[in-house]
């Protein structure tokens, strides 16, 4: 089946370049039916390899193997890992499709497959991504999923503020490309090599790291750490959100931003983890603390929104801070926790986005202020979008409540404090707009003029052709069956033992799966559902309690707008992540 591997990328090209050629001359029915069909068989194709994926998968690309141990073709890995993320991308690509069916006005060309074919584009580059067992080439699909997100975060280009929040997209994540590429080049030069694992293999047979490793892995984990959203290098991801259209937000936040952990993941573990990389503990502070930093400002950013797109943002800055300290204590049991943690996310977090699209598209605004109780008569969204609250919190039987307890056991001691405080100040953010948009809980906000929130979503133009009078029935189904994911990842029996399976077989072999409920996890669970219940409660029936404090306006004032402000921070990043792992090898 090794065959196979390269369809994962071939077929949504293909689909996207056959939307291209023959959009114009079939109705808009039937290129929205193609691109799902598309997405589906990939879907499908990347399920039958995971199933298949023991022992992985390895292809060289038109059959360019290595001579003597010297290799120049392309590889391709299909591990359990690879391929989880490959399917993960494909399934969340096809809910997408299925959201949006029908979903934008007729392009102005009449050009009907402009938009699922950007989708497609999208998935190809993930798929890729995944798959890719050389540095080089995973670069190439990161960018060509880039270009397709610029163009699909800027789809309504008659409106400024889309076309800015595109180019301020693709400034700071070309910037961490240009990082990225840069590293890859050193590698290149010490190793003569551009797979991953011959690249470990080079520097290890080198010897102890030197100057020259150091400023490869500080460039490299900053392209990755942009792609994934960190602080400080997040700073693209709200603004991207606030003007994307909502099944791009799905696709950005339920998956691209996980790629960019995977590939911090991936990467140290192939290329730096030996001993000519950089050592175990440098590596392990310089991920705790950029992880920590991200979850602490990603949940305080996030309670002081009141645009909801933008609430939602951060609370994937937040909990992309979760997963990075799971992946940088580098325990097996951490990371069989990050990788339930990431499933039941993305379904949790895509449903999020969903239901915030269905109140963009009927009530013109993503306000949390302007739509206090106008939606008391989506009766079933409120229910979704509750329960993907609850999800965040970490409520059992949710995956994200699973995933967070195996990893909360795993990292031990502070940190599981900070995981618990970090999913209940987010979920808490989420249940308020709950309170406040579907039930009108609390009293009805005056305007948003010294309310210490951010800025507002009100008056936008809907994303569909009109003001929706009636919800189509794939705009709520979708994020049912996406809840209903992210249940089955704590539910489905043997599940967890499955995941955990896929990923230690690559990351530590030998090491006995170990993904299962414990009474503190549920304990831990129940108690951050909890607190973000009451923190919520509160927020609702005190505002002005919990309104920013004047203090807290300088955290506020980072998310400048200004391009240039979060390119200096991307090199601020870069800074840090050099401080933080110079002194291991300086004393090595």
């Amino acid at each position: 089946m090794d065959d196979l591997l390269p369809l994962l990328v071939a077929v949504p090209l293909l689909g996207a370049a056959l939307l291209v050629a023959g959009g114009r001359l079939v109705p808009r029915p039937v290129a929205e039916t193609v691109g799902c069909a598309v997405a589906a068989t990939t879907a499908a194709l990347a399920l039958v390899l995971l199933l298949n994926s023991s022992p992985p998968f390895l292809e060289w690309a038109g059959g360019w193997t290595p001579v003597n141990g010297r290799s120049v073709g392309i590889v391709l890995i299909g591990d359990g890992p690879g391929l989880g993320m490959a399917a993960l991308a494909s399934l969340l690509t096809l809910a997408a499709l299925a959201y949006s069916w029908h979903y934008f006005d007729e392009p102005p060309s009449g050009h009907a497959g402009s938009f699922p074919a950007l989708l497609l584009l999208f998935q190809g580059g993930m798929c890729g991504f995944a798959i890719a067992g050389d540095l080089f080439n995973a670069f190439v699909w990161f960018e060509l999923m880039g270009v397709a997100a610029y163009a699909l975060t800027g789809h309504r280009v008659e409106e400024a503020r889309a076309v800015q929040g595109a180019l301020t997209f693709a400034v700071v994540t070309s910037l961490g490309a240009y990082a990225l590429l840069m590293g890859i080049g050193l590698l290149y030069a010490r190793t003569g090599e551009l797979g991953m694992h011959a690249i470990g293999r080079g520097l290890d047979a080198h010897g102890r790291p030197d100057a020259l490793v150091l400023a490869a892995f500080v460039l490299v984990m900053t392209g990755l750490l942009v792609k994934a959203a960190a602080v400080p290098f997040h700073f693209w991801l709200p603004d991207a959100h606030a003007v994307a259209p909502t099944p791009v937000c799905m696709l950005l936040s339920g998956v691209m931003v996980e790629l960019g952990t995977f590939g911090v993941w991936r990467v140290y573990g192939t290329v730096f983890a030996g001993p000519g990389g950089v050592p175990a503990p440098e590596f392990e502070r310089t991920l705790v603390t950029l992880g920590a930093l991200a979850a602490v400002i990603g949940a305080v950013m996030c309670w002081y929104q009141r645009h909801i797109k933008r609430l939602l943002a951060y609370s994937t800055v937040a909990h992309t801070g979760l997963f990075l300290i799971g992946v940088g204590v580098l325990k097996p049991e951490a990371d069989d926790g990050i990788a339930l943690y990431l499933l039941g996310h993305a379904g949790v977090k895509a449903a999020l986005f969903a239901c915030a699209g269905i109140l963009l598209d009927r009530y013109g605004s993503v306000d949390e202020h302007a739509l206090h109780g106008r939606a008391r008569e989506l009766k079933g969204v409120a229910v979704l979008f509750t329960l993907g609250g609850l999800g965040l919190a970490g409520l059992p039987p949710f995956g994200t409540a699973l995933g967070k307890s195996v990893t909360e056991e795993a990292v031990g001691g502070p940190l599981t404090v900070l995981y618990v405080a970090a999913s209940a100040v987010t979920a808490a953010a989420v249940l308020r707009v709950a309170g406040r948009v579907f039930l009108g809980l609390g009293p009805k906000p005056a305007d948003g003029t010294g309310s210490g929130y951010e800025t507002t979503g009100s008056g936008e133009r809907p994303e569909t052709r009109h003001r929706l009078s009636r919800i189509p029935d794939t705009m709520t189904a979708v994020p049912a069956v996406l809840v209903a994911g992210s249940l089955a990842v704590g539910v489905v029996p043997g599940f967890a033992k499955v995941v955990a399976h896929s990923v230690n077989e690559t990351g530590s072999a030998g090491v006995a799966a170990s993904a299962h409920w414990t009474p503190a996890g549920v304990l831990l669970g129940l108690l951050s559902t909890l607190l973000a219940g009451v923190l919520a409660l509160l927020a609702v029936t005190r505002p002005k309690t919990f309104a920013a404090p004047d203090r807290a306006l300088w955290l506020r004032r980072l998310q400048s707008g200004h391009v240039g402000d979060y390119v200096a921070w991307v090199l601020v990043g870069a800074t840090v992540l050099g401080a933080l792992t110079l002194p291991g090898l300086l004393g090595g």
